[in-house]
């Protein structure tokens, strides 16, 4: 029986694995990553709760491991349909809320409560803000985020590729006749896959200081809207993974957008919305050697708590997935 705490972050999904299954080995959160990618005892749970009929092709989690050092309260390692991610802005703003939720941390009842999490990409925090005992808001405090490369010729198109502790290829859906709306998802998803394929090996797409955390993990279609009380508007989604869409305006994403966007002269908030109209509002709060630092405000909420079982004698196994 594996046990979980479920919430979503701006519609999307996030699964919290809290009992059945064993601690991940390794020195560090990044080699923990590794380790469990490669070992079929943790790769088949992650299939289980991700495919069919206990997820669905767009279905996002994580496990939760042991930090690197006593500076953070939690890790996290990050698992999709297809395999495990760097980083993740949504799941950590649904890790901040479960942590004062769960009294995993002691939260100020009407102030501001930071939650450090571990995850492969580095350090990083979730900003518990609550008011009367109850969580308000949480910021998502990203690793140091910067541009990668501008203008790169791929699938026909260019791309800009940027770095939030996972790296994003962005590009208006304007340039291929498209906007960010459900009904033009399917051609976004396929040019997506078409980009990710062409960048595969390209010089951009690698990491500068350690390789694992290479490759071109998302592309991000985005869409101009007029400005919210002075304060700049986007609208995207990020299709990540092998086809799977972010619900929320994908915190990760987002703070690889301000690297772009303050780059391009952008010095106040972001208002990020979503395909499903979900908002993040984001700016950067600092600048260091290796880049910007974003912050990226959100809410999570819980949507249930599960005991998951595999009955040895089911011919669906560890299930399906039909994209």
């Amino acid at each position: 029986m594996i046990t979980t705490v479920d919430y979503h972050t701006g519609g999307e999904p996030f699964r919290i694995v809290t009992g059945g299954v064993p601690e991940v080995p390794g020195a560090d959160v990044l080699s923990r990553r590794a380790y469990a990618a490669a070992s079929a005892e943790f790769d088949d749970v992650r299939r289980l709760l991700c495919h069919e009929p206990r997820g669905h092709a767009d279905m996002y989690g994580c496990f939760l491991v042991p930090p690197d050092d006593p500076g953070a309260r939690l890790g996290a390692l990050f698992w999709h349909k297809d395999g495990f991610s760097t980083a993740c802005g949504h799941g950590t703003i649904a890790l901040g809320a479960y942590a004062v939720h769960e009294g995993l941390v002691e939260a100020d009842p009407d102030g501001e409560t930071d939650v450090v999490v571990d995850v492969p990409s580095g350090r990083v925090r979730a900003r518990v803000r609550c008011a009367g005992g109850r969580v308000q808001a949480v910021t998502f405090v990203s690793v140091p985020s910067y541009v990668i490369a501008r203008d790169v010729v791929a699938a026909g198109t260019k791309v800009d590729i940027s770095y939030g502790g996972a790296i994003y290829a962005s590009m208006p859906a304007g340039a291929l006749g498209l906007s960010v709306a459900p009904q033009h998802l399917g051609a976004l998803i396929e040019h997506a896959r078409r980009v990710k394929a062409d960048l595969a090996g390209h010089p951009a797409s690698r990491h500068p200081s350690d390789d694992r955390l290479s490759g071109v993990y998302g592309v991000i279609f985005y869409d101009e809207l007029p400005e919210e009380s002075g304060v700049a508007h986007q609208r995207n989604v990020t299709v990540f993974a092998d086809g799977e869409v972010d619900r929320s305006p994908c915190g990760s994403g987002t703070a690889a957008r301000l690297a772009l966007l303050h780059d391009s002269g952008l010095r106040g908030a972001l208002l990020h919305s979503s395909i499903v109209g979900s908002s993040f509002l984001a700016r950067v709060t600092g600048q260091v050697a290796e880049g910007v630092v974003p912050e990226i405000e959100g809410m999570a909420y819980r949507t249930g708590r599960h005991a998951f079982e595999l009955d040895p004698e089911d011919p669906i196994g560890l299930g399906f997935t039909l994209r």
